[in-house]
């Protein structure tokens, strides 16, 4: 039984300043790239059945840097939609629109619920799950849409996603123990 490969794109210049970023597509930063080089080596060896991309430009650059030709490119993978937060730190959202808002339970104003995110992340999951008879599966794409998919491999509702740190350029990995949705690695550096 395969296992499936969570890979965070490397840094952007919204990531490195903690801005919401879903729709907007950055490159990676000079250190964005050399992270995203440094996940080859992790992911060497392994044998996928499938390597599925968000299809923002900071995902599909990771998977190319680490040497991975995606098999589907699909916003099902896209980072959480922060709609009108789009941008905007949670720090100012507390400051400035909201103090009490939190991501994980209200969702973003004009995007996404955590209850929408996690339906994209569930058709996702069925769909790569009987691919992993095959072989791994590398899912590379966001942070936030990562961690909502470790929650849901092992049946936490898409909130359990604030349980999970995630930071750039890492590699975690879902798979199974004694026949149960586990998780293996999480949030693990590379290079």
């Amino acid at each position: 039984m395969g296992e499936i490969v969570l890979i965070r794109h490397g840094e952007t210049e919204w990531s490195a300043a903690r801005r919401h970023t879903s729709v907007t597509d950055l490159d990676l930063t000079d250190a964005g790239v050399r992270q995203a080089q440094a996940v080859a080596a992790t992911v060497r060896g392994r044998t996928f059945a499938a390597v599925v991309s968000s299809p923002r430009r900071r995902a599909l650059r990771t998977a190319d840097l680490a040497g991975l030709a995606p098999t589907e490119v699909t916003e099902d993978l896209a980072e959480w939609n922060y709609g009108r937060y789009e941008g905007v730190t949670t720090a100012d959202v507390h400051a400035h629109h909201d103090p009490g808002w939190d991501l994980w339970t209200d969702g973003c104003p004009g995007g996404e619920s955590p209850t929408e995110v996690g339906a994209r992340i569930d058709r996702l999951l069925d769909r790569v799950a009987p691919l992993l008879d095959t072989g791994d599966v590398a899912l590379v794409a966001h942070g936030h849409s990562l961690r909502v998919t470790g929650a849901r491999w092992i049946g936490l509702p898409p909130a359990g996603g604030g349980l999970l740190k995630l930071d750039t350029a890492t590699v975690s990995v879902l798979g199974f123990e004694h026949g149960r949705r586990v998780i293996h690695r999480w949030n693990a550096a590379t290079g």
